[in-house]
This record gives structure tokens, sequence and C-alpha cells, in this order.
């Protein structure tokens, strides 16, 4: 390498440092990533300088030494500000630590593309998320151990309240969608569940949102055996066909279907019946939320955590198949999975919109609590950020 050619590299490394400043990307691992880049390249142009100009004559050697000591001084130059930059950003970072459900579960799938593609950092949060078991998602973030929940079912924000916990409804990220399914011959409607056995995980908010659809169809459920399990059992019941039907939602639903593809979906009629019920085709049910102590004085953090989970949800229908081995974590059947789930968004229900914007859709779903006996009042108004920007 010519010490002409150094020169010119070294102004395109100043434009692509600069850029990584612009968009406060810089990380301390970046920072000393750099760091090291532009010691090797100091090294890169003095040996480049001697090669050169060993043969020039005296003067000719002075010059070039003069334009080569400028060079390294810019160097130094873009060095201490790129510390100095990274070192601001990591500064600014807010911090927050956030309980979500671990996988695999709805509330496990946006945590990790956040994280892997510095969501977070781009609006100046540093977030680690916390994974739970539901049991242990639920007693932590109530007791206020955690200020903020990242798999927050609607209608447990709702029945917290009635229970004292002063907690509000964010934004929302996933839809409501669930299912029955069933391998035998005979289950074919809902009104065929009369007298047997239906294998759910009954204290789920997906199993309360399925008793409405259900009694929407006119199935009494009193006439249904309900045989609770844990939820990650719900695909092994439905491959050892232990009960007559099965419901259960994604991201097991999408994992059923790939084991077993003769798995038959009864029909709930979920967008017919909701679409009737509350006029609109979204359905919340699932979001971020958080105490109220805490989203006071914190409307920029809320706002800037909004805006990493947006982008997010936007990347990751962007680049499914990334995504889904991001989500998936080194596993290439499950990524395969979630890479057709992804794709299938009515299943998944992906949509990520702030509480004000579908305040009339998430009082719809407390009536349905109401009806089915899940809460015993209407939760507040106060359960629904009203912040946010709105569409």
């Amino acid at each position: 390498m010519k010490f002409t050619d150094v020169i010119t590299l070294k102004a395109a490394i100043d434009e692509k440092f600069c850029n990584c400043i612009t968009y406060a990307h810089l990380t301390e691992t970046n920072c000393n990533m750099i760091y090291l880049t532009l010691g090797q390249f100091n090294s890169t142009v003095q040996q480049a300088y001697r090669s050169d100009t060993r043969a020039l004559p005296h003067s000719k050697q002075r010059r070039e030494e003069k334009t080569m000591r400028s060079v390294l001084a810019a160097i130094m130059a873009t060095s201490t500000v790129l510390l100095s930059s990274g070192a601001m950003a990591q500064e600014k970072l807010t911090e927050l630590s956030i309980v979500v459900f671990g996988p695999p579960s709805l509330g496990a799938f946006l945590p990790p593309i956040i994280k892997a593609r510095e969501f977070d950092v781009a609006h100046d949060l540093d977030i680690t998320f916390a994974e739970r078991t539901p049991d242990a998602y639920a007693a932590q973030f109530n007791s206020g151990e955690f200020k903020i929940g990242g798999s927050a079912a609607l209608l447990t924000i709702g029945l917290a309240e009635a229970r004292g916990v002063e907690a509000t409804y964010l934004f929302n990220l996933f839809d409501f969608w669930g299912a029955v399914v069933s391998t035998r011959d005979g289950i074919e409607n809902l009104s065929d569940l009369a007298g047997q056995d239906l294998a759910a995980a009954t204290g789920t908010t997906n199993y309360q949102m399925f008793r409405w659809l259900a009694q929407a169809q006119g199935l009494d459920l009193s006439k249904v055996n309900a045989v609770n399990t844990a939820t990650p059992g719900l695909v092994g019941y439905v491959m050892a066909d232990r009960a007559a039907a099965t419901q259960l939602w994604e991201p097991g639903y999408t994992s059923l279907i790939a084991q077993n593809p003769n798995v038959r979906s009864l029909d709930l009629k979920i967008k017919d019946t909701w679409e009737e019920f509350a006029g609109s085709p979204n359905i919340p049910y699932l979001g971020v939320a958080a105490h109220r102590d805490w989203i006071e004085g914190n409307g920029e953090t809320v706002a800037a955590l909004y805006a990493a989970y947006k982008d997010a949800a936007e990347w990751l229908q962007a680049n499914p198949e990334e995504a889904a081995k991001i989500i998936a974590g080194g596993s290439d059947e499950v990524a395969a999975n979630y890479s057709e789930l992804i794709k299938a968004n009515d299943r998944l229900g992906l949509n990520v919109q702030w509480a004000r914007d579908v305040a009339d859709e998430i009082k719809k779903v407390y009536e349905v609590g109401l009806e089915i006996e899940y809460f015993p009042s209407m939760p507040s108004d106060a359960t629904i950020y009203q912040g946010g920007d709105t569409q």
C-alpha cells in the first residue's frame, strides 16, 4: 500500500466512524474495537510511509514526513472524539429492568430482537429482560419488584387493579388469537365438545377469552370436562391423544402443526364474533404495562420504550427468517416454525399500538371480563395509558 492510498483510506474511515457517532450506536465494545482499529491504522500509515519514501530525495522526504504527521494527528483526534462520544452515549443510556415470560411464549418474541439489534440503545435505553415463569412473573410484577412487565395480559391488568395493584397498560404488542384442535373423529365443531374432555390451561387469559367465544357460539362449558394442565403440556396432550380436544395458542399451535399436520382446528369464528361485538378488528391481548408510581415522571422513557418495541416489531416482520433464528436461539427446527409464524400474522397477532389508540377495544375486552365474571367490577380508565402519540 502506498502512503497516498493510506491518506485516502483515512478519509473513508473518518466518514464511517463519524456516522456511528451521528446515530449514537457506540457501545463500550465498539469503542474498544474502533480504538484498536485506529491503532492498527496508525501502524499501517507509518509502514506505508517508510516504504513509500525510502527512495525519495531528502527534501521530498521532509515534506512527506510533515504530511504523515498531520494525518497521524487527525487519527488521534478522531480516536479521542470517538471514545469521548462513546462514553457520553454510555452515560446517556437509561437502564430498565423488565420482567417477561420465558420462551416459548409471545412475550419472549420481541425482547431478543431488541437486544440483538440494539433497538434499546438506539433510543438511549439499556434494557435487561428478566425471564420468569407465568406464576413468578405475576408475583414479582404485582409486588412491585419489577416496575415494568413485558408480558402483560390485558385481562390480568384489569384484575390486578381489583386486587389493589395500581398498574397501567402502556401499549399493546399482540392481539388475541386462540384455537381448539382435535385429531378424533366426530369432533368437528364446538358443539361436539359437550360431554367430552377438553385439555386447557384454564388459568390463562387466553382460555378466558375462549370461554367468552364459546358462550357466544352457544356452547355450555358446564357440559365440557375441562382438564387443566400447564401451558407447556398442551402440545403433548394432542400428540398423545389424551383428550378429545385441546385449547391452545401461539407459538404452541405452530409447533404442533409442524409435528402433526393432520390436526384439525375447530372454527371459533374469532374475527366475525369480535367485530360484531366490538366494531373493530383489534383485540388487545398482550402488551407492556407498568406501575403508576413509576410512570409518573418517566414519560420520555415510556416513549423511548415504545419506540424500541415498535422498531423491533417492524424489523421482525421485514426479516422473518433472520428474526426467527434470533428468537429460536440456535434451534433450526424452531427457527423454521417461527419463520412461518411471523409470516402468518393473522395467528401471531403482532399489533404494536399505544393503549390510548385502542382504548375503545380495551374497554370491550374489559366487558368480556365482566360477562364471564373474571372481574368483580369494571376496571377504571387509569389502567389505560393516556400518553403517547395518537395515530
